[in-house]
């Protein structure tokens, strides 16, 4: 990885030489400025990991560099030099977000530990930012869960190419977790303690994906009214994900290539190229080879991406892990709306396996988040789920299930009535059962019906009385 550059802003050019001899010897690249002002025009054209300004210096104190800077780079560390004279003035500078302050005279040991100290919690602070929005999205459901064969192989595969540098291609179906995916391999690498960035590519216009990509400089388009860095070089160091590759127009693939190829980046209406050093992985929920073959993909780019695939089943294929996943579900959002919910009932249970989840785990947590919202007792019920199909408007037939006469039609309308009036009979005598303790003479007064019809009601739906209540 490349070293981590620290700018330092002294009048003192005996402190600036020091700070660079003894920060050099540790690894990192120090570059030296004798003012404020000089000190940010500097982070408007560079990208440094941390500032190291004196809080006295002639023209512009430590405050006014700080605070010029924390509107535009707040996550940029900043650690202010004062005199023990001035104890006072630093602890303000703190107030006003200095990251630290050294007091002169200082050790080489505590130039240092200040250094490390203040270049980890900048790490932490980019993860709050960038990961907020994403945890908050996936309400805590922040790592994969499932223990089905096709699981495990990508358990494994993750543990296999996360200490590499190599590029990653994730491929899978939407809602199948290809960011969950994307953020495990990131916290097993070697990168962990550094930014994990992800960016969706269908959320912005081609012009604007350009400028949060890449950045841009000041005037270099209408609205650009400052430099804004973009995420390759905010990613720097650590991860960077490009969610749904496939949707990069060809001018965005071509930019995307040359940045693979030279490890550079140069922000829109900018001359001079920025070096990065970032792990690349992608995810697409197309097939990038059929693209390729209509003209929207460039091959070139795909064999840069390809280098170690990955491949995600859709929940379809791994069932095993639905009811792990429900419960999961399940838990997470009844602490979040204050309900105590001990599971599912078993036509929930049937109905849940029986669909085949075209919107992969995305849609079971959705599903699951609005029965929890519903639900009115200790169990999950059947019409509290409202899946998809439950309104008969909503069927939809392949070719193969079109009915071929007038006989085959009214067959096909009385199995439909049936399937649409099964769940909600079930759910009716369920209901019922549970109002009153499970005792069949009483549910079936309450709900006006005769014990023996109500009975035959139960055996038709498979629906065991419990005895030791009745």
């Amino acid at each position: 990885m490349k070293r981590e550059r620290i700018l330092v802003a002294d009048d003192d050019a005996v402190i600036r030489e020091g700070l660079r001899r003894i920060l050099g010897m540790e690894g990192y690249e120090v570059e030296t400025v004798s003012n404020g002002r000089a000190a940010l025009e500097r982070l408007k054209d560079e990208s440094f990991r941390l500032l190291i300004t004196d809080l006295k210096m002639p023209g512009m104190s430590g405050i006014e560099v700080l605070q010029s800077i924390r509107s535009c780079q707040p996550e940029l560390p900043v650690v202010m030099i004062t005199g023990y004279a001035a104890i006072d003035n630093a602890v303000e500078a703190m107030k006003h977000g200095a990251t630290d302050y050294l007091a002169k005279p200082f050790g080489n040991e505590e130039i240092v530990a200040k250094v490390r100290t203040a270049l980890d919690n900048r790490a932490i602070l980019l993860d709050e930012i960038y990961l907020r929005r994403e945890l908050s999205e996936t309400h805590g459901f922040d790592r994969l869960v499932g223990e089905s064969v096709e699981m495990k192989k990508v358990y494994q595969r993750i543990l296999q190419v996360a200490a590499s540098e190599s590029t990653i291609l994730i491929s899978g179906e939407s809602g199948t977790g290809k960011e969950l995916v994307a953020r495990a391999i990131h916290a097993h690498s070697p990168r962990r303690h550094q930014t994990f960035v992800a960016v969706d590519c269908t959320a912005l216009a081609e012009s604007l994906l350009e400028s949060e990509l890449f950045g841009h400089v000041k005037g270099s388009f209408t609205g650009a009214t400052q430099t804004k860095r973009g995420l390759f070089e905010i990613a720097d160091g650590g991860t960077l994900l490009l969610d749904e590759i496939g949707n990069l127009s060809l001018t965005t693939q071509a930019k995307l290539l040359r940045v693979l190829q030279e490890r550079v980046v140069t922000p829109i209406g900018g001359t001079k190229p920025i070096t990065i050093d970032i792990r690349l992985i992608t995810a697409t929920n197309v097939n990038l080879r059929e693209l390729i073959k209509l003209g929207r993909f460039r091959e070139d780019l795909f064999f840069r991406l390809n280098i170690i695939p990955i491949e995600l089943p859709p929940l379809r294929e791994r069932k095993g892990d639905l009811m792990l996943l429900a419960g999961q579900f399940l838990k997470s959002f009844a602490e979040e709306n204050g309900k105590e919910l001990r599971g599912f009932c078993p036509d929930v249970i049937d109905s849940l396996k029986n669909y085949h989840f075209p919107g992969n785990v995305r849609e079971l947590e959705n599903l699951i988040e609005r029965a929890v919202v519903l639900s009115t007792g200790p169990l999950i019920q059947r019409q509290d789920l409202e899946m998809p199909g439950d309104d008969l408007a909503e069927y939809s037939v392949v070719a193969s299930e079109v009915p071929q006469d007038a006989n085959e039609l009214k067959e096909r309308k009385r199995m439909l009535r049936e399937q649409a009036v099964v769940p909600l009979e079930r759910a009716f005598l369920i209901n019922a059962l549970e109002r009153n303790d499970w005792n069949i003479t009483r549910a079936a007064d309450e709900v006006g019906m005769q014990r023996p019809n109500f009975q035959a009601m139960l055996k038709k739906q498979g629906i065991v009385s419990r005895t030791h209540r009745d």
